[in-house]
């Protein structure tokens, strides 16, 4: 063990704090109050003592018939939100028949192709009783339209649809490789979804803003923080460029974080994310709705940090990577499941990750105070330190034109590749020790109980899909795809054309052909 313990991001651990490790700490102008600017102590004044976060698990496999079995299985549990989970034909934008689909059907996510799929997923599900987060990217209108669809057809209005989608496309070419088409095209659909949104399903959460992907590449708590808000900021102006209101929009950005098990840090690094944002829209944007300025934040627990030995070791790395999301102040909450460095969750270890959740904010009394950890000198001084070197990141790519440009210059990915070879150093050298890993080890692991995804599912998607084709107007289908590419091509909202043709039954990869024929694709600049 090193004899000066380090952060994650790199700030030394003193053996003791005090006063002097705030030089310039004003708490009135840094802290406030709970519900107040900066929001450092939490977006609402009452934070988990009106009602605790969202438990909101991510699930999705197989098919929307298997996903919905599980979701009405976590709904009868206790969970209080739904995530959902889509495989990578979906995310990328293919139907399940592509040649490109062949083995990933259903793998990492469910498979949806059409409206159809969709209201499979949420039969018997109310749409006006919960709220529905989606973890979908380059496509994410698609599915949004998708889900508005279905609630129409299940008899309930826009209005009354409550979620989020991620639709955050700038992580991809950073840290996750989900695009499909290049950054200008990809920030247009965005805008267009948020002016869509405004206007017809006011209660959605229009983009969730994802630094998550980025620490399970490797990013250090830093630079999560500054390419997240980075990435925030590029969003933000797309869209005043394109004529919106910043206080009609900001109000439902969001955003997404990983919780790792350095506690401290965690915490510390959800404090200075909340204070930086909101000092952004109010100095940089001009906004003046308070709601515009609260950075709220859904949260899951570091994935990367699982284990595939001792599987078990993993509910105690959920624990405390949980509770530090808790005291971050989180407003909603995934637990991963102990088994996922195996396989998709079974339903026994899901809901061992729900019941995590559970005991934290039923057992515990993390929600009798609204920010327990404020004052204490250890976190402050982390909260100014990541505040003040996640600064220094915004001001570099600031000087590079953007996120968008530095995207593109491959900055973030380098980066992010630079910090995740030194984490991999240290763990190989023992120097940063990994339960069961590279200290504690067993000779022998027993593999528990795994949930497996059939292969045939993908013909049952297929025949599906034929039989929606052989069903469907096919010439009013091809008419709503003509208006789709003729808005792509113009400047009206995307999103108009695009529900009209799914609600015609065109599939997902039909709409995102058309978008790919007038867009083209993206290639990544390798710069590591």
């Amino acid at each position: 063990m090193p004899d000066q313990p380090t952060t994650v991001s790199g700030f030394p651990f003193e053996p003791v704090y005090g006063p002097e490790h705030l030089d310039g700490f004003d708490p009135a102008a840094s802290l406030g109050a709970p519900g107040e600017f900066p929001y450092t102590r939490g977006p609402y004044p009452n934070m988990y003592r009106g009602r605790p976060w969202t438990m909101r698990q991510y699930a999705g496999f197989s098919t929307a018939e298997e996903s919905n079995r599980r979701y009405r299985y976590l709904l009868a549990q206790g969970t209080t939100g739904l995530s959902v989970a889509f495989d990578l034909p979906t995310q990328m934008g293919y139907d399940s028949a592509a040649s490109i689909a062949d083995g990933e059907v259903g793998k990492v996510g469910v498979a949806i192709d059409t409206v159809e799929d969709m209201k499979i997923l949420f039969d018997q599900i109310p749409l006006d009783e919960v709220s529905t987060s989606m973890t979908i990217n380059a496509p994410a209108s698609l599915l949004l339209l998708m889900y508005q669809i279905a609630g129409e057809e299940q008899g309930v209005a826009p209005d009354k649809l409550r979620g989020t989608i991620q639709n955050d496309v700038l992580k991809e070419y950073i840290a996750r490789g989900t695009y499909i088409f290049p950054p200008a095209p990809s920030l247009r659909i965005i805008s267009d979804t948020f002016g869509y949104c405004a206007e017809t399903l006011p209660s959605f959460n229009t983009i969730s803003i994802s630094g998550y992907h980025m620490g399970e590449a490797g990013a250090t708590p830093v630079q999560e923080v500054a390419f997240t808000l980075a990435d925030g900021i590029a969003y933000v102006q797309a869209a005043v460029d394109a004529g919106l209101d910043v206080d009609r929009f900001a109000p439902r950005l969001s955003f997404f974080f990983v919780s790792r098990s350095t506690f401290l840090e965690e915490v510390a690094k959800f404090r200075a994310a909340r204070r930086m944002w909101a000092a952004i829209m109010r100095d940089r944007f001009g906004a003046k709705d308070p709601k515009s300025m609260m950075l709220r934040f859904h949260t899951q627990t570091a994935g990367v940090q699982l284990t595939a030995q001792q599987p078990e070791v993993n509910l105690v790395r959920v624990t405390v990577q949980a509770l530090a999301a808790a005291l971050g102040g989180t407003q909603s909450l995934h637990t991963n499941s102990f088994d996922e460095a195996l396989a998709l969750p079974t339903e026994k270890s899901a809901r061992l990750a729900l019941r995590t959740q559970q005991v934290l904010a039923y057992e515990t009394d993390v929600t009798s105070s609204v920010d327990p950890l404020a004052g204490s000198y250890l976190i402050e001084s982390l909260t100014d330190q990541i505040e003040q070197q996640a600064q220094e990141y915004l001001d570099r790519i600031d000087e590079m034109g953007g996120a968008v440009a530095a995207v593109e210059e491959g900055y973030q990915k380098s980066e992010i590749e630079r910090a995740a070879y030194e984490l991999a150093k240290s763990i190989d050298s023992g120097e940063q020790v990994v339960v069961g890993v590279n200290r504690f080890q067993m000779d022998e692991e027993v593999e528990p109980d795994l949930q497996r995804v059939e292969e045939s599912i993908r013909q049952g998607q297929i025949d599906a899909i034929d039989r929606v084709k052989r069903e469907r107007d096919q010439s009013a289908v091809d008419v709503a795809l003509e208006a789709v590419r003729v808005a792509a091509e113009g400047r009206d909202n995307l999103l108009v054309p695009m529900g009209e043709a799914l609600r015609r039954r065109a599939t997902l990869q039909e709409v995102c052909d058309v978008l790919r024929g007038v867009y083209g694709g993206y290639i990544p600049h390798d710069t590591f």
